[in-house]
């Protein structure tokens, strides 16, 4: 299996930026991006704590978070009612990502 940041750096905060949106950006995690906005300012360019540089970066309008909140939690009901259990919320991110933000 390869890696799935290999060589994409950004993709990591933005699949954390996903996984903050539905409430399972684990806190060390969160901890981490945060210690490290001042070297993800120089890096990028940009103005704002990680969540408002990927933000940015990729053109999000206002209200992003709540929007992908939304789609976790009507296709989470779907799942546990077809499937029985509780989806992956690493599985989910990665699909969410890759289906809407082809990288």
């Amino acid at each position: 299996m390869t890696d799935r940041y290999a060589g994409k750096p950004f993709l990591r905060l933005v699949d954390s930026y996903v996984l903050d949106a539905i409430g399972h950006l684990d806190s060390s995690a969160a901890a981490t991006l945060t210690s490290m906005e001042p070297q993800l300012r120089a890096t990028l360019g940009a103005e704002g704590s990680w969540r408002e540089m990927v933000e940015s970066r990729m053109q999000f309008p206002e209200g992003m978070q709540g929007a992908i909140r939304e789609v976790w939690e009507k296709g989470r009901v779907r799942f546990v009612a077809a499937q029985g259990h509780e989806p992956d919320p690493h599985e989910f991110t990665r699909t969410f990502v890759d289906t809407k933000f082809p990288h």
